[in-house]
């Protein structure tokens, strides 16, 4: 897999040994990142994390510094070895081996807050949704910060959350792609 622009494009990352991890397609990956436009500065969470392709991505276009999360230690240890391999130094990133719900909580009560959220668990597994009603529940989402989900088109998504407006919906063949602007809104009747 390779990273798409930013200052490490055309460079190779690795993908973890094990089973169960999907890459995101280039073409849906620069589609997100044209989506979202400049990351200056940002703070970044990859949940599901994998390989790693959507924070070093994010770090590649210039967010400020990116916490990984994902429950394999493989996974772990391949978004380490990628991070390595690029010469990015650990003051730009954080690794957790733990599940994304846990991980989740865990960071809202340490006071951490995100300016962007990618959230790409594994299919069919209900995790999406589970992931952002707890999202949703929770303030690790700076105001105004961007949740983007990647899914399925066969996971479903509630219709409506507490502090998630949902902004666009894009298909790419089976995957869907959401974004959402935290804002805190009123369910239509």
């Amino acid at each position: 897999m390779r990273i798409i622009g930013g200052i490490y494009r055309s460079r190779l990352i690795s993908m973890p040994k094990v089973g169960g991890v999907r890459p995101t397609q280039d073409k849906v990956r620069q589609a997100v990142f044209n989506m979202l436009g400049g990351l200056s500065g940002m703070r970044v969470l990859d949940l599901f994390a994998g390989s790693g392709a959507f924070g070093i991505e994010a770090l590649s276009r210039g967010a400020g510094h990116v916490v990984f999360i994902d429950d394999n230690a493989k996974c772990t240890g391949t978004i380490r070895a990628n991070l390595g391999s690029l010469g990015i130094q650990s003051l730009y990133y954080d690794i957790i081996t733990e599940t994304a719900l846990s991980g989740i909580s865990r960071l809202e009560k340490s006071g951490k807050c995100f300016d962007i959220i990618f959230l790409d668990p594994p299919y069919h597994k209900d995790l999406a949704r589970k992931s952002l009603i707890n999202i949703d529940s929770c303030d690790i989402l700076a105001p105004t910060g961007l949740m983007v989900a990647e899914r399925s088109r066969d996971d479903e998504l509630p219709e409506f959350f507490e502090t998630l407006m949902p902004l666009k919906e894009k298909r790419y063949g089976d995957t869907i792609i959401n974004i959402y602007r935290k804002e805190k809104w009123v369910k239509p009747r």
